[in-house]
């Protein structure tokens, strides 16, 4: 039987780990965007991994502790498939929504005199340092192409996580899962961020977008067309979160075999006697 763990400071615990590894996320995620937006090093690439390894590091951070959800999509979708508590659904959502607040206030203070060389006006030419845009505030891609997107591109990583992640299925061994999951952020982020910038996470989104308007960003909640953009990177990945979940029990989940039952041993005298 596997050894089960009680973890100091019971939610509070939860949410202390949900904000930090949301924060290392984040660190990595805009901070990676800052430097190849506004300070011309690196390339697409360079975006792709750089987020899916803030990822990995990120869960490395939390997973003991909470689970490393740092995503309210798959907070929500843990809840209706895996039997997550719907009572610490909204607190995880919010510790993770303040990890990546913070996390992008520090990336906005560091990256001040890039930003403010690059983009003077704070303006959509530099927006997307923080926030998705459709079709990543360039080509045309409309609202509601990028809600599609949004609700494919986190169907697809909830799939993925629960795959990687379900110890009836082929988990991968020795303590590598977190590294997996990042590199299925890496692999969304190459195959899947053109039409919205691959959000796939409402608190990866909406955090950094306050933290953006509070400092400047004027236009945050809006995209390039003046549109309300704000709610689709929200909306879509929480929908998108529940159907992959949804999808991996129909399609995979109810196949697996169940958990063998420990076996005891017979209770024979001549076995405690060691014949």
């Amino acid at each position: 039987m596997a050894q089960r763990f009680r973890i100091p400071g019971g939610l509070t615990g939860e949410l202390a780990a949900e904000f930090a590894g949301t924060l290392i996320l984040i660190l990595f995620g805009c901070g990676v965007v800052a430097q190849v937006v506004a300070g011309g090093i690196g390339d697409h690439d360079s975006i792709a991994w750089a987020w899916g390894l803030g990822v990995t590091l990120g869960v490395y951070v939390a997973g003991r502790i909470s689970g490393a959800h740092l995503n309210p999509a798959v907070t929500v979708a843990l809840a209706v498939f895996k039997g997550f508590p719907w009572r610490k659904v909204a607190p995880y959502a919010l510790a993770q929504l303040l990890g990546a607040f913070v996390a992008a206030l520090i990336v906005r203070w560091n990256y001040t005199e890039v930003l403010n060389a690059f983009d003077p006006g704070l303006t959509i030419k530099s927006q997307g340092v923080f926030s998705t845009l459709p079709g990543n505030g360039a080509l045309p891609v409309g609202e509601w192409g990028a809600f599609r997107d949004q609700v494919i591109g986190t169907a697809i990583l909830l799939f993925l996580i629960l795959a990687v992640t379900d110890v009836l299925n082929t988990p991968p061994g020795a303590n590598l899962a977190p590294f997996v999951v990042g590199l299925i952020v890496v692999a969304i982020g190459m195959a899947w961020g053109t039409d919205a910038g691959y959000a796939i996470n409402p608190a990866r989104d909406l955090g950094p977008r306050l933290a953006s308007f509070l400092t400047g960003y004027e236009g945050a909640f809006r995209d390039q067309n003046g549109y309300p953009y704000f709610w689709i990177p929200i909306v879509g990945p929480l929908i998108g979160g529940v159907l992959g979940a949804g999808l991996y029990q129909v399609l995979i989940g109810r196949f697996l075999p169940a958990r063998p039952e420990p076996v005891a041993e017979p209770d024979v005298p001549a076995q405690r006697a060691g014949v």
